[in-house]
């Protein structure tokens, strides 16, 4: 190791030496560029001045790195959980008119892929490297201890933020990052992962994998912040009116600096929140129902020359029942669910659209690369066949009925829901694809559409690129744009080189030959390979399933010709073994190379740090002290409390004229627990799922003066997600008891935390208000949480 170490600390040497007499000349006027090979850019070492009076001295040229000349501004849009058929721009039902104008003012991609789920997705995006070689073959919070899967950032993999950066860019980041190792997010960081020590001047959004668009977890920069507390707040539009007022400061204050800007909504991931008349332009537009809707939308999908005349419609799965063998019920729901949807993904083009016309106005559009991604994978299937009302039963393994979710009908992605849609739509907005979000395998779950569009940039106007291409190829194409170089060395550390392959030479050449050859595609167990014209893949496991199909080395492979045959609706595997068994060899050759073996094909038991064996800041330990002022802290940071035994201790001093308000809170309103007082009267409640709530409450008051308040919950054991018997002390004295009949075994909440005199975002306990509302008016000297 250390020998290791030796080697690339002299290599760093020897390059620097190299590149000192260019960094010299570099600053005088008319010299030599700048080598940009090697980041921070090598500041010129001038010799001492000997002349004592500076009125008799000249000063040395100023040394600045600035962008190459002409660097165009760069936007990357990229939206979340949207299918391949979703986008009007893309045969799609729903209204995207600033993708639309984008697409008609430059050019589709309808041959570009994804990795099938956010976090590598993002990651791939942002480095130019496959996922597994960035550490992320999974989302964060299911990482593993194995290299390629431990969501840790390696410093040779340095993004392309940083790059750029270091290049004389500025660099903003606004909305979803789901990026930093979830043990990192926490007072303690590290903060080298976070968005701004990850190449980004400026990040307006949230850390996690998605957000209650209504009432959201928000950081700027590495400090929490809370929205406002107003009706018609949406996350969506915060994010957009925080990123206009960045370009247009930065603009106002250095017109000649090129910026960056990462724009990430959380949009379209559930939760599906969107205003109600958003949602209501869709009325009656789905009653046709699923399969009708994969038709019409392989149909304008051939009119508009974004898929290849004569593709057949990949069969559904068969989980999906025929639209017209639902009941009257389940249309009903459903329908909204697709209304919904539909109005959040067009309310999101809207904001979008609010920024490029921002850009637009500071005359900046046309010397934009603007890259608008629809979907960092497909639409996503994890709402079951029914749905969701709180997508935390998802993650709970908890089947929500029809019956039950119709009661929810008329607040349907309102602040009241946190809902999900019924898998078959997920299927239908990834037309003409047959799966899914997850599915690594299948189209479904890695095409999406992508206009790009830059007027400076190349002369092609309202045309369809079809070479096969895959987001590690942003990066390069952004560096080939800014006419920067790859760089070997950043921040000191020699960079693994880029993985992918710039996209440029299709700008102004529709029939351009592919450059992007070989791509391996793995999630969870599915898994594929592209190679040339060719696409063999296995499905391992559905995304509404709970357990695998088969064990890896009994998975049935698929063969595809892809070239003949867009929808992968012909499986070739029995007509040619020999093909097949050709394409499996080089996917292992693959998988080894880029480390992504051993393959781990479980799924929520991965949400266990334990499990797994990635890092726990509770390590192990059984009892954590917390105080006032002790808030935001995300699930993964704070004691598990789940299938287990707990106790509570809150050492309480009560003023004379009583307290109220939260002791403590973990999770909000679907799903998690709450120690209060409510008339001055101890009380715990246990809000499952947000469907069933459970309270004990103690008979009487606490006296003025210092009190210790106790609750102990006694788990029944037997597996996880059981329930249990939770009793109130004070002082020493049991005061009140009751049944806990069931509790989430895996997860609370995405983005509520567990928070000390306070519940932030939305509430444990409705009774109690929220946000300020609900902080307590007595004094907490410390709380203690036990587990057993």
């Amino acid at each position: 190791m250390k020998r290791q170490y030796l080697f690339v600390a002299l290599f760093i040497l020897s390059v620097f030496a190299a590149l000192e007499p260019a960094g010299v000349a570099a600053a005088t006027p008319g010299a030599a560029k700048l080598d940009r090979t090697i980041l921070p850019i090598i500041e010129p070492d001038y010799p001492p001045i000997k002349e004592l009076d500076a009125r008799k001295a000249k000063a040395p040229p100023r040394f600045e790195v600035k962008a190459p000349k002409g660097a165009p501004n760069v936007v990357i849009v990229l939206i979340d959980d949207m299918g391949f058929g979703t986008a009007n721009a893309f045969g799609g039902p729903v209204a995207m008119p600033t993708m639309d104008r984008l697409a008609q003012e430059g050019l589709r991609y309808n041959n570009f892929h994804t990795t099938a789920l956010c976090s590598p997705t993002r990651q791939a995006l942002k480095t130019g490297r496959n996922h597994h070689t960035a550490n992320t073959g999974s989302i964060m919070e299911t990482a593993t201890a194995f290299p390629g899967d431990t969501a840790v950032l390696p410093n040779s993999v340095a993004p392309v933020a940083e790059i750029l950066r270091l290049n004389g860019y500025s660099t903003g980041a606004f909305g979803k990052w789901h990026e930093t190792a979830p043990w990192e997010i926490s007072v303690s960081g590290p903060f080298a992962r976070w968005p701004t020590l990850q190449g980004f001047d400026k990040f307006y959004g949230f850390l996690g994998g998605e957000t209650n668009e209504w009432s959201p977890l928000i950081y700027d920069g590495v400090t929490k912040v809370q929205p406002p507390h107003d009706p018609n707040y949406h996350f969506t539009t915060d994010m957009t009116n925080q990123a206009i007022a960045w370009v247009r400061y930065q603009q106002a204050l250095t017109p000649d600096k090129p910026f960056f800007v990462y724009y990430a909504p959380g949009a379209t991931h559930a939760p599906h929140h969107v205003p109600k008349e958003w949602a209501d332009r869709y009325k009656g537009k789905f009653d046709q129902g699923w399969d009708k809707q994969r038709e019409e939308t392989l149909r304008r999908q051939i009119e508009l020359g974004v898929v290849p005349a004569g593709t057949q419609l990949a069969v559904k799965p068969e989980a999906i029942k025929d639209w017209d063998k639902l009941t009257p019920d389940e249309k009903k729901l459903f329908t909204r669910q697709a209304e919904v949807y539909a109005g959040f993904a067009e309310h999101t083009d809207h904001e979008i659209g609010r920024l490029v016309k921002a850009i637009e106005d500071l005359g900046e559009l046309d010397n934009t690369l603007f890259i608008y991604i629809e979907g960092d994978n497909g639409a996503s299937a994890e709402g079951g066949m029914n749905g969701m009302f709180s997508e935390m039963t998802y993650f709970n393994y908890v089947q929500e009925t029809v019956e039950d979710q119709l009661k929810h009908l008329d607040q349907w992605g309102g602040p009241e829901t946190y809902p999900h849609m019924a898998a078959g739509w997920a299927v239908a907005f990834d037309a003409p694809f047959a799966w899914t979000k997850q599915v690594a395998s299948d189209f479904g779950g890695t095409r999406n559409g992508m206009v790009i569009h830059w007027p400076k940039g190349f002369k092609a106007r309202n045309e369809v690129r079809s070479q096969f291409h895959h987001v590690i190829d942003i990066a390069p194409t952004i560096l080939e744009a800014a006419h920067l170089p790859e760089p070997k060395v950043v921040n000191g550390t020699i960079q693994k080189p880029i993985e992918g392959v710039s996209l440029a030479y299709t700008f102004d050449d529709a029939r351009a030959k592919d450059r992007h050859l070989t791509q391996y595609f793995e999630m969870f167990g599915n898994r594929a390979v592209y190679h040339d014209g060719w696409f063999a893949g296995t499905l391992h496991r559905a995304p509404w399933e709970t357990e695998n199909r088969r064990p890896l080395t009994e998975d049935i492979w698929e063969l595809y010709d892809v070239r003949k045959d867009f929808s992968l609706s012909r499986n070739l595997a029995k007509e040619n073994p020999q093909k097949l068994a050709e394409m499996q060899k080089l996917f292992m050759t693959e998988a080894v190379k880029y480390n992504v073996l051993p393959i781990d094909d479980r799924l929520l038991e991965r949400l266990t740090a334990s499990a797994v064996g990635r890092p726990d800041v509770m390590g192990g330990r059984k009892s954590l002290t917390l105080g006032e002022g002790m808030t935001g802290m995300m699930e993964n940071v704070f004691i598990d409390v789940k299938n287990r035994s707990k106790t509570i201790t809150a050492e309480l001093e009560i003023p004379e004229s009583g307290a109220n308000g939260v002791i403590l809170a973990q999770g909000g309103r679907f799903g998690g627990w709450c120690l209060y007082l409510k008339d001055g009267k101890p009380a715990y409640t246990y809000n499952w799922l947000g469907l069933n709530r459970y309270t004990v409450t103690a008979p009487e008051a606490l006296p003025a003066g210092k009190s210790t308040l106790v609750f102990d919950f006694a788990y029944d054991g037997g597996g996880v997600g059981k329930g249990g018997t939770g009793a109130l002390s004070v002082n020493g004295s049991k005061v009140a008891e009751g049944r806990i009949d069931r509790t989430q075994p895996r997860i609370f909440a995405i983005d509520e935390t567990a928070d000390v005199g306070i519940d932030e975002a939305t509430p444990v306990v409705d009774s109690l208000g929220e946000g300020e509302q609900t902080r307590f008016t007595g004094k907490i000297e410390k709380v203690t949480v036990e587990v057993k």
